[in-house]
């Protein structure tokens, strides 16, 4: 006679109580980051060299699609009026901030929020990986507010799944909006943004041997005084300190 005692042991006995997952904490965007951000950077002016080093003509607006309400304003704009009303600064706005020739300190202020200071203007960018908090609408500024995030992939994404390198690699980009601006302008002869100006702009570091560059592709869009986007990059290469910064005031001359 045949026994199905074990079978009937394994029938009863207890199921096993599930474990419960034990909760990961999320990456802060510090943590999250693919390259460091941190330290000194020096602007290339490699391109636009006439418009950025030197303050071009009244009514040379090569280059910005400037519409015809932003040439009537850029034709009667007088530099020393706004100096003598202490707008001096706002060349210095965040929509053309990097295209001026400076040197940046960037540092994280905190884990969520990414800090630019600029020598040349003195001003200061903060770059906020959380939304800001609702309530009272946010005052603008020269700078705006700017909220940003890290668009991530990962080099596992190129392989198949037997051939993807045991730690992959992170790459990817800072993406940046920027709106709550104070108007400003987009070059020091009167081409102007206006209070409904958003800023889009993508930072990425490239990196070769022991030199790294800092690749800021800005989008400016502003619909009282450009007929279309207009877009432009800025380069920074790394410094090994901050030995060079030569902080100066706002000006309007070269």
């Amino acid at each position: 006679m045949l026994c199905a005692c074990g079978a009937l042991h394994a029938q009863q006995r207890p199921a096993r109580a599930p474990v419960a997952a034990t909760p990961q904490p999320a990456l802060s965007p510090r943590a999250q980051a693919p390259y460091d951000l941190s330290g000194d950077w020096v602007s290339l002016v490699t391109q636009n060299w006439r418009y950025r080093m030197v303050v071009p003509a009244r009514g040379d607006y090569a280059g910005i699609p400037i519409n015809s309400r932003g040439k009537q304003f850029a034709q009667t704009w007088n530099a020393a009026a706004d100096v003598a009303a202490g707008r001096q600064c706002e060349a210095y706005g965040a929509p053309n901030l990097m295209q001026i020739p400076e040197r940046l300190k960037i540092s994280w202020q905190d884990d969520e929020t990414l800090r630019v200071d600029t020598d040349a203007g003195r001003q200061t960018r903060l770059l906020h990986f959380r939304s800001a908090a609702s309530g009272a609408p946010l005052a603008p500024s020269r700078q705006g507010y700017s909220t940003a995030h890290w668009q991530l992939f990962s080099l596992s994404n190129s392989f198949g799944a037997d051939e993807a390198p045991a730690k992959a690699d992170h790459y990817g980009s800072l993406v940046v909006t920027t709106d709550h601006l104070l108007p400003g302008l987009l070059r020091k002869n009167g081409v102007p943004y206006g209070a409904q100006t958003h800023l889009s702009e993508y930072w990425r570091v490239q990196a070769l041997d022991s030199e790294q560059w800092l690749m800021i592709s800005s989008s400016v869009k502003d619909p009282e005084y450009l007929s279309a986007p207009y877009v432009y990059d800025s380069i920074f290469q790394r410094e090994p300190d901050a030995s060079q910064r030569d902080p100066s005031p706002c000006s309007l001359t070269p």
